[in-house]
């Protein structure tokens, strides 16, 4: 079997997707337009990639160019805005050196040096230096990879720590002191007006590394967390309600967003759990291998008491000819490798541990998009040595139903948080889940139809988890329409047919 790749649409798609439609301003220049209730003189942004204006799997000019606040506060220039500062990387690759060393790569760019288009790096040397610090105060505090812990941490601007991972390299070129907070750093601005978006991280890097983490509810100590954890839920609402508090004390007005709901995002609906193809005589094959664990080892360990019926069900190893549901290690199952060893089964330690956990997806399992490089291909050269099929997929390759429930718990509850702070601070809250939600279902503008389908619908970017100029402006709309509606303003909004979506090239790393 081949290995699998992703499919796209043909290259005569290219041209519309490529060629952005300009439009005139919608308003009359000669429009007077005011600010309500709210003073825009001195903006400043708080958050993450969301914020930062991370696009294509990285920080570069064009995204930053593009970020949400940025496209917001062009808006706010019409009704008093002042300069909106952002600490602009050195070039428009976005990756970043550490002392002369690539600690992070190149943006992402949709190629056709592979055959079919596909996502890769584009080609250059990145010349941000982490360590080259920048001067001055930044109206964009957007951090990328900032949970909601890290905004009030001090050190976590510190170059000496990036290098172990106790510091964020973004904010180690900004910051304004080695002790620095994100936060801090921003209420020195003296900010009039500010948006606060956090806690994304708080749950993603849980969600795309597949549940490779710990679900840390209980644990007010984020100081113990790994990097893709989720955060307690308390802990989340103490540090939300501390940061909320701090920017509403001198501020004229605010906006908060919530957190979107990870099952909306390509990154997990580019791959179908039942994306193998396999034709009859390879199914049978397969169906052979397994036939003494489906027929004889799985109802002995039933018969033994170790496993029940319901789980020696949904063990069952089964293919057919079409498309068949990949198989996965499930570390929620009972860890059996160690007794298929043993009498009566007496399997090789190999065999034994393949067979530990494992199991085939079903429709509610996410398969999330680091996987497309993985299903299909072989291992040690062995053609029935299969990713995906005769080999499990590990835990970082999927997202399990119960995996899902812990994500999904952990962000109703922050959500109920900053719907709660939002009204106690007299801010504007903007449902950035259910605006994301209709992006799925298609939203149409001037000009055609923004979704999240993957590289064709516009709202997303290649690395399938961050938004494409085009979403952030869809977003930014949707914000100065709750604005205008909360402070009595009338700011105008911008036209999302100006702004662009993915980038081509073939100019890539090889």
């Amino acid at each position: 079997m081949n290995k699998i790749y992703l499919k796209f649409l043909p290259l005569v798609a290219f041209g519309f997707l490529a060629c952005e439609p300009e439009f005139d301003e919608s308003v009359e220049e000669n429009e007077m337009y005011t600010a309500g209730e709210a003073d825009f003189s001195t903006y400043v942004a708080v958050g993450n990639s969301l914020t930062a204006g991370y696009a294509d799997n990285a920080l570069y000019r064009q995204g930053q160019m593009n970020s949400l606040p940025n496209i917001m506060a062009g808006q706010f220039e019409r009704v008093g805005g002042g300069e909106f500062t952002q600490p602009l990387m050195a070039d428009n690759l976005g990756g970043l050196k550490l002392n002369g060393q690539i600690i992070s790569g190149n943006r992402l760019v949709l190629s056709t040096t592979s055959g079919s288009p596909s996502p890769a790096p584009i080609a250059g040397e990145p010349q941000t230096e982490v360590t080259n610090k920048l001067s001055g105060s930044f109206n964009n505090m957007g951090v990328p990879g900032a949970k909601s812990f890290h905004l009030a941490a001090p050190g976590y601007g510190n170059v000496a720590g990036v290098a172990s991972g106790q510091a964020n390299p973004y904010f180690a070129r900004f910051s304004s002191s080695d002790n620095a907070t994100i936060i801090d750093d921003a209420l020195a601005q003296n900010p009039t007006f500010f948006s606060l978006w956090i806690g994304n991280n708080d749950i993603l890097g849980f969600a795309t590394s597949g549940g490779a983490g710990v679900d840390q509810t209980g644990n007010l100590d984020p100081l113990t967390y790994g990097g893709n954890d989720i955060t307690d839920p308390n802990v989340f609402a103490q540090t939300y309600s501390d940061l909320a508090s701090s920017l509403s004390a001198n501020a004229s007005g605010g906006v908060v967003y919530n957190i979107p709901n990870i099952t909306n995002i390509p990154f997990f609906n580019v791959i179908a759990p039942d994306v193998v193809p396999l034709d009859e005589q390879t199914a049978a094959q397969l169906n052979a291998g397994f036939q003494a664990y489906n027929s004889q080892v799985l109802p002995g360990l039933v018969q033994f008491g170790i496993i029940s019926a319901e789980e020696a069900q949904l063990r069952q190893v089964n293919f057919q000819a079409g498309n068949n549901y990949v198989t996965l290690v499930d570390e929620d199952l009972t860890d059996i490798s160690q007794i298929l060893q043993g009498p009566p089964f007496n399997l090789p330690a190999q065999q034994a541990q393949l067979l530990g956990q494992i199991r085939q997806a079903n429709d509610n399992d996410l398969i999330p998009l680091t996987a497309s490089s993985v299903i299909g291909s072989t291992v040690g050269g062995d053609p029935t040595q299969i990713n995906g099929v005769s080999i499990p997929l590990s835990d970082q390759y999927v997202l399990t139903s119960s995996e899902i429930e812990m994500v999904q718990n952990a962000r109703m509850s922050y959500n109920a948080t900053i719907q709660s702070i939002a009204e106690a601070n007299n801010l504007v809250m903007v449902d950035a889940d259910a605006l994301l939600s209709d992006v799925s279902q298609g939203i149409p503008f001037e000009g055609g139809i923004i979704t999240s389908e993957f590289v064709t619908g516009g709202g997303f970017s290649l690395d399938g988890v961050h938004l494409t100029p085009r979403g952030y402006a869809l977003v930014a709309n949707e914000t100065i329409r709750l604005i205008n509606q909360k402070y009595g303003s009338n700011i105008p909004q911008v036209i999302l047919g100006s702004y662009g979506t993915i980038n081509f090239s073939d100019d890539v790393m090889n």
